[in-house]
């Protein structure tokens, strides 16, 4: 087939023990879905009906990259979270049927311009501009099911210049994995390689260039990005 203009790469992310690699349709994240961090961002921890915004699938950098301060902010934040990566899509997916339709697991970072997002909430306006700009998905290698099985406990943690931010644990997600996938395939016809960010535990904060960020998932992998 030809093209007016070149047509871009796919996105994707290497499988640990695999020369292929996964490639990503969609990326999905689940928002406030650790009590402690709905709290801190002064919500109520209370188990409202989940809800989900999307980035781009380019905003996808691999673990170990430097990643330019972004533009437009002075308030860029880190959010630690556990990816889940689909082998199959579909809709109004059962979550008794959802852990069948999951490839692996990755650790991610949802990197948020806050101020604009603060911004965009006070205006009732969507958050794209906080949260879907470029380089804004850190992402680790996947780690398949079939290795790990499906994790839903296990550390999970951030540290900014080797000082503990984030930490939590699996089980305290207020949504679970197959709830998610349920809910978001009656809003969404799912596809193979989408990746869904699985939320964030406590501890949210500031970055600045020269910040080196640690993290990791336990039984999965860990990560780690540079702002330069």
């Amino acid at each position: 087939m030809n093209y007016v203009i070149d047509p871009p790469a796919v996105p994707s992310l290497p499988v640990i023990g695999e020369e292929s690699r996964f490639p990503v349709h969609r990326i999905y994240c689940v928002g406030r879905n650790y009590a402690a961090h709905a709290i801190e961002m002064g919500h109520d921890p209370d188990r409202e009906p989940p809800f989900f915004f999307t980035k781009p699938a380019d905003t996808i950098v691999p673990s170990g990259s430097t990643i330019p301060y972004p533009l437009a902010t002075a308030d860029l934040h880190h959010e630690i979270e556990l990816v889940v990566a689909l082998r199959e899509g579909g809709v109004n997916i059962p979550a008794a049927e959802a852990l069948d339709r999951i490839y692996g697991y990755a650790v991610g970072i949802d990197l948020t311009r806050r101020d604009l997002q603060g911004e965009a909430k006070k205006l009732a306006r969507p958050w794209c501009a906080g949260k879907a700009f470029d380089r804004s998905a850190p992402c680790t290698a996947i780690r398949s099911a079939a290795e790990i099985g499906h994790p839903d406990n296990g550390r999970i943690w951030l540290a900014v210049n080797g000082e503990l931010r984030q930490e939590g644990d699996l089980n305290q997600l207020i949504w679970k994995i197959p709830e998610m996938i349920e809910y978001l395939s009656g809003l969404f016809e799912l596809a193979p390689g989408d990746l869904i960010f699985t939320g964030t535990p406590a501890g949210v904060g500031a970055v600045a260039k020269g910040d080196a960020i640690t993290g990791g998932v336990e039984g999965v992998t860990d990560i780690e990005i540079r702002i330069s």
